[in-house]
């Protein structure tokens, strides 16, 4: 026999220092977390807040994306953030806003390099939202644009974020990307 599975995620208590506002992560069933960059300048635009639920400005400020997480749950309704080709359902977007002119090979940063306070901020942020929604952090469930087609098999159209860290080069590849941020995340569970 099977037991239920609740329709909603179960109420976390708020831990001091949580970068994201309780208002922001609404009662729903979310299964994932994509980070990404944005591939613009150090402040969200409005396009940016289009296509995300929570995005992280250079100075590391968390700004709130217009769709609700819960517009992202199964199944998505029409107003979803639409931030991972064929991979929304159930999955919170989430993105540092950086790395506008880059280029991956040969690697330029460009003017808007994503910065370690971001990385920081991102990182509290994605552990917040693990606890709140109870997603487990794995390589299936917490995981950079790059490492969607490698770890869940959903083919992307070339996203390289976040395959390089500008702000320590030597982790230069998704998956050397993705173990870092899952490692430093779990730290904070």
């Amino acid at each position: 026999m099977f037991a239920a599975v609740p329709s909603e995620a179960p109420k976390v208590e708020a831990r001091d220092g949580d970068p994201i506002p309780a208002n922001w992560l609404p009662d729903a069933r979310m299964k994932r977390i994509h980070i990404h960059w944005t591939a613009g300048g150090y402040d969200a635009s409005e396009l940016d807040r289009e296509h995300y639920h929570v995005l992280w400005e250079g100075d590391g400020k968390p700004v709130r994306g217009k769709p609700s997480i819960k517009d992202n749950a199964h199944p998505v309704t029409r107003a979803y953030a639409p931030h991972t080709l064929n991979a929304n359902s159930g999955a919170i977007g989430v993105s540092m806003c950086a790395m506008r002119g880059a280029i991956q090979q040969p690697f330029k940063a460009g003017p808007c390099p994503l910065t370690k306070d971001q990385w920081d901020a991102c990182i509290r942020g994605v552990a917040q939202m693990c606890r709140r929604y109870g997603i487990p952090v794995t390589p299936e469930t917490v995981l950079t644009h790059a490492e969607v087609q490698s770890n869940l098999g959903i083919k992307q159209r070339g996203k390289w974020d976040i395959a390089v860290l500008p702000f320590d080069p030597e982790f230069n590849t998704a998956r050397a990307c993705g173990d870092r941020l899952r490692s430093e995340v779990l730290a904070l569970i």
